[in-house]
């Protein structure tokens, strides 16, 4: 069964799987889905083009360029026109799998890792700028609604790295003698990680100060960590780790106050993870599982309340990564494969939902229902058949900022490339 969790995913994994002699020009530009009736685009023109992990601000201002990493480097690609310009030449950037690359939400400059530092270019400029040191072994996350703080992670140097990534041609076996496989290999290289308690630390570092504060000091394994985009004051984080054997979701102040668990088990085998806000930064989202590949439902946690929404998915719709649309009123996912923890048999999509509530029978409401778990289910659309793509490169969904699209990460056609499809059915767009 292959890992859940594959959030570290390196790019340059990405490019790995990528083929080295793939012709662009021999791959599909356009297309109608034969399956699902809905206009498939590759926007990339360069193989080893391939979008940000799915919670990462990638759009520009303009809402027409996303950043995406290019054998060349960090670069912005239209989305209507598919020009791309290289904003950072690869040999000058630090390139992570989840992290270190981000958009700012104020100045709509991107922010990025260079010589254990952090640096801003401008867009519509190409000007770099230097803005302060990270510390030993700090790694940036994420830059906070009003672009006054750096959030990132340290961890100490002390202790040697795990890879959790199995390189090519790893073999391994279980306590029985079996072969493992990937999925399962990923597991035993994650848990030994976790088992190294190594210690960490949050942090912040002031953009305009350079001061570094350490918010929170910890043996638990910290990543996943994401600001809120409305308030500047809020963080998410994740406890790392194989999904059953931690507490996984939380959030606290950039001040080191109000240490949240935003969901805590209730059952052995019970997992979540894979979270982001919602557009307004009104909501945690997060896939939950009751138990590991039984039960799937997209979780919502309303921050100012306490409301716990559940919309329930269908095994086959379950996906790796899901997302929400800018209005937050429709999800995208982007499926997975059979040897995935749903273990669906028709899973390689790319899907659109529909949320819906289920509501009280004839208007009759239950005792303490505003305190309850809001039930519901996600209505799937499919959008592009997956089927000839490997899911070891993760495809993680995201709408385009006026929600007509949906791009993701794939090697369909052997090379990886970044491609969008349409919302609409062709046949109601034509």
């Amino acid at each position: 069964m292959r890992l859940l969790i594959w959030c570290g995913l390196l790019v340059g994994s990405v490019l790995s799987l990528s083929s080295a002699d793939a012709v662009s020009s021999e791959i599909p530009r356009e297309w109608v889905d034969a399956a699902t009736g809905h206009r498939v685009r590759r926007l990339s023109k360069e193989a080893g083009t391939a979008s940000l992990y799915f919670h990462q601000d990638a759009f520009l201002r303009d809402g027409k360029r996303m950043l995406v990493t290019t054998p060349q480097g960090i670069a912005a690609l239209d989305i209507e026109s598919g020009a791309v310009r290289v904003l950072i030449p690869r040999e000058q950037a630090s390139l992570g799998g989840s992290s270190g690359l981000e958009v700012g939400h104020r100045t709509g400059l991107v922010y990025f890792e260079r010589e254990q530092a952090v640096w801003t270019v401008d867009p519509e400029t190409g000007e770099t700028r230097r803005l302060a040191a990270l510390p030993v072994r700090g790694k940036m996350s994420d830059i906070n609604a009003d672009e006054t703080l750096l959030v990132g992670t340290t961890s100490d140097p002390g202790y040697p790295p795990v890879n959790t990534w199995p390189p090519k041609g790893t073999v391994m076996h279980g306590p029985d003698g079996r072969e493992l496989t990937f999925a399962e290999m990923r597991e035993v290289l994650i848990n030994r990680r976790l088992e190294q308690r190594v210690p960490m630390t949050l942090f912040t570092l002031n953009l305009r100060t350079g001061e570094v504060t350490t918010i929170r000091r910890t043996t638990d394994w910290l990543g996943h960590v994401q600001c809120s985009p409305t308030d500047p004051g809020l963080i998410m984080f994740c406890h790392e780790g194989n999904w059953h054997k931690v507490e996984r979701l939380w959030t606290i102040r950039t001040d080191g106050t109000g240490l949240t668990r935003v969901h805590a088990r209730t059952m052995n085998m019970e997992i979540w993870g894979h979270e982001f806000f919602s557009p307004d930064g009104s909501t945690v989202w997060y896939d939950l599982q009751t138990p590991r590949g039984e039960v799937f439902w997209l979780a919502g946690y309303e921050l100012a309340t306490g409301r716990r929404t559940w919309y329930h998915v269908e095994r086959n719709a379950w996906s790796v990564h899901f997302n929400i649309s800018p209005d937050g009123r429709r999800f995208a996912g982007d499926g997975g494969d059979s040897e995935m923890v749903a273990k669906a048999p028709d899973g390689k999509w790319i899907y659109l939902f529909e949320p819906e509530g289920i509501p009280d029978v004839a208007g009759i409401r239950a005792p303490g229902a505003d305190t309850l778990v809001h039930p519901g289910r996600l209505r799937a659309r499919r959008l592009v058949n997956l089927g000839a793509h490997d899911y070891r490169v993760e495809p993680n969904v995201r709408f385009s900022p006026d929600g007509r699209w949906v791009i993701f990460r794939a090697n369909l056609h052997g090379a990886v490339h970044t491609y969008a499809v349409d919302t609409v059915p062709a046949v109601l767009r034509d």
